[in-house]
């Protein structure tokens, strides 16, 4: 097969959600699979950290950059000499029209539960690109039985046409992080023993009512601190106004967006991983987390009891005394219960891996064309 993907979600410097599931995706192909060619397309030039081209592996890097998805790439979709077997996009986005099947890969769709928590011009671009995309794709791939069920139920599609790829995460060797925990929270500002909540500051992750709830545990457990590990996203302002309204300035630390080399040794050394979200399509923090040995508390909601399975501590996103008394429970484990819930994390992350990723991305390439 002749393979044209847009590399543009993995083409970032700062990866986070669709970035990172798209970049491990084509980095995964392009090692397990030598018997198909693919051609990457790009608006900028690819990244230092994407696979070299070699035969079978071609960048083309064109413009104009402006509505590139929609005017470019179709272009070039159209005009090109190679003829492609099928174009896939780990995006929502994916152009309008194209001489060729299309295949997308699909995250989530918070933005149609919450629409207010999204600008117009916005929401404008994610309900309506997202749905042609959709209903011109050939087949629609996305990251977990959960998202998998919101896309039949809001598009009206039948079960054969979406397919889950749960994505991976990336492993982490204990042994090698708490040795750089003690500098990473020098680096960090933090003083002592700490919660830690990674992800962009959004609404739909709770961080106002995770502060709430933090101040709940702190009548407790005084000493312990609360990190906020992410770049700010949209409407955050709510957060720090809540930890300044309940004067808890020098307990909770905002680190902003954290090198990738840095999470680790950050979940390794946290009493507790924290993730009180209220939607999410999937929950990589939460895998990186049980890896690292580090408890997790985690919404039930949207994907994360897949994700979590029976490793994971779970709350009422929408009650702060469930988040806190979560956390108080995740924070009081004795040593058997401590390593019970380790054991079980493990076991767990064994079900994920980019690999295995990737492979459902190629089996799902094989029927598209199959059936052609």
């Amino acid at each position: 097969m002749l393979i044209g993907i847009d590399g543009n979600e993995a083409n970032q410097k700062r990866r986070v959600g669709i970035g990172q599931v798209a970049f491990n995706v084509l980095l995964r192909l392009e090692k397990i699979d030598k018997k198909n060619k693919y051609i990457i397309y790009l608006k900028d030039q690819p990244l230092l950290d994407l696979p070299k081209e070699r035969e079978g592996w071609r960048y083309k890097v064109f413009g104009p950059k402006k509505l590139w998805t929609q005017v470019a790439l179709p272009i070039r979709l159209f005009t090109q000499r190679e003829k492609l077997d099928l174009f896939f996009t780990p995006s929502h986005y994916a152009p309008r029209f194209s001489p060729f099947p299309t295949v997308i890969y699909i995250m989530d769709l918070w933005h149609h539960r919450h629409p207010e928590q999204f600008s117009s011009r916005d929401l404008y671009q994610l309900t309506k690109w997202e749905s042609y995309s959709i209903k011109n794709a050939k087949h629609v791939l996305t990251i977990s039985e959960f998202s998998k069920s919101e896309i039949m139920n809001i598009y009206h599609l039948s079960e054969d046409k979406v397919t889950v790829a749960y994505p991976g995460f990336d492993r982490f060797e204990i042994k090698n992080q708490m040795s750089k925990t003690k500098a990473i929270m020098k680096k960090y500002k933090i003083n002592g023993d700490y919660l830690l909540y990674i992800g962009t500051l959004q609404p739909k992750k709770n961080l106002v009512r995770l502060v709430e709830a933090f101040g709940e545990v702190k009548k407790k457990y005084p000493q312990i601190l609360l990190v906020l590990a992410g770049k700010r996203g949209w409407l955050y302002d709510e957060i720090f106004a809540k930890v300044k309204e309940l004067g808890m300035e020098d307990k909770v630390i905002f680190t902003g967006f954290i090198d990738e080399e840095d999470k680790a040794p950050l979940l390794a050394g946290a009493k507790a991983f924290v993730f009180p979200s209220l939607y999410e399509g999937f929950g990589i923090p939460v895998l990186e987390a049980m890896s690292l040995r580090t408890p997790a508390v985690v919404a039930k909601a949207g994907s994360l009891p897949e994700v979590g399975g029976d490793a994971a501590i779970y709350c009422d996103p929408y009650s702060i005394e469930s988040i806190s008394k979560a956390i108080e429970k995740a924070l009081g484990l004795n040593k058997k219960e401590r390593d019970a819930i380790i054991a079980r994390g493990m076991r767990q992350t064994e079900k994920f891996s980019w690999e295995k990723c990737a492979r459902e991305v190629l089996e799902t390439f094989a029927l598209i064309t199959d059936n052609q």
